[in-house]
């Protein structure tokens, strides 16, 4: 089983910080099920799916793993993937604010930037939730693929939004006045 101290051995050669977007989505090719660990079934199956044996192999499948990874019908599996994975210990369902707001970065950043800067914003001013739930999690990636932005018009809080949600859409329409 390699390590945290392996992973980022293996960032090294990489020549990527393994804070890097891209190991995270080589953890969901792997389909690693604990953080900064890969086993030796996890790496085979994992490299194998990919297509490589070698490191330099596995350097220039990365750009390919963004491309796959981006693609629609991945994208939502990823995208959850990645809130399972900061869960770090058993039994737990949710991740504190904090780690919320630099996986957002990590995983939204890039698409939803605009979406990404102020629910950040609003996460870090706002006193009523320490943690973030699944159910939250998702809702995030819906609302920054359906909802206009910024002007919020099709935001119906009568549809079935999580109250963080609506807490944030009447912040950001405090904000604009």
């Amino acid at each position: 089983m390699s390590s945290p101290e392996g992973i980022e051995a293996l960032c090294a050669d990489l020549g990527v910080d393994y804070t890097d977007v891209r190991i995270l989505m080589l953890a969901w090719k792997l389909k690693a099920e604990k953080q900064g660990y890969f086993t030796q079934d996890e790496w085979q199956t994992g490299l194998k799916a990919l297509g490589v044996d070698s490191l330099s192999k596995l350097k220039k499948a990365l750009p390919e793993l963004e491309k796959e990874v981006e693609n629609p019908s991945n994208y939502e599996d990823f995208y959850i993937y990645a809130f399972q994975y900061c869960l770090t210990e058993e039994k737990q369902k949710s991740v504190d604010i904090e780690s919320i707001c630099e996986l957002l970065n990590l995983v939204l950043g890039v698409q939803f930037r605009p979406q990404v800067d102020s629910l950040v914003e609003y996460l870090k001013i706002q006193n009523d939730y320490k943690v973030i739930n699944a159910d939250q999690w998702i809702n995030f990636l819906r609302f920054c693929k359906e909802i206009s932005f910024p002007d919020l018009e099709n935001y119906d809080a009568t549809q079935a939004w999580p109250l963080i949600l609506d807490n944030f859409v009447e912040w950001m329409r405090e904000n604009q006045s």
